[in-house]
């Protein structure tokens, strides 16, 4: 697929589940809401905390280290101390394969 990178199978991320992974050398958390695979930045616009080791509820990610939270379809951030959106990553499944687009 044209710009885009194979980054996981579909059964490797179960719904309300979350994965970390590589696209073009950048961290990219990829997180199902109810079947639907979304994917945004993994390091927190904050001060860099790993969202893949937070907490998804719906499709709200909550970072670990400060309690910023991002909607996990559009990257805007629902609540600091964070203000600056998380990039949102285009994801398309073929078959099984999840890919994303490269940024």
């Amino acid at each position: 697929m044209e710009g885009f990178e194979k980054v996981a199978e579909t059964s490797e991320v179960p719904a309300g589940g979350m994965k970390v992974v590589k696209v073009a050398g950048t961290d990219v958390l990829l997180a199902n809401v109810q079947g639907e695979l979304c994917a945004i930045g993994n390091k927190c616009t904050h001060v860099g905390g790993p969202l893949g080791k937070g907490k998804l509820d719906g499709s709200v990610v909550t970072c670990p280290w400060h309690g910023s939270k991002f909607d996990v379809k559009t990257g805007a951030v629902i609540a600091g101390p964070a203000v600056k959106p998380e990039p949102a990553f285009q994801v398309k499944v073929e078959n099984s394969a999840v890919w994303i687009k490269k940024p």
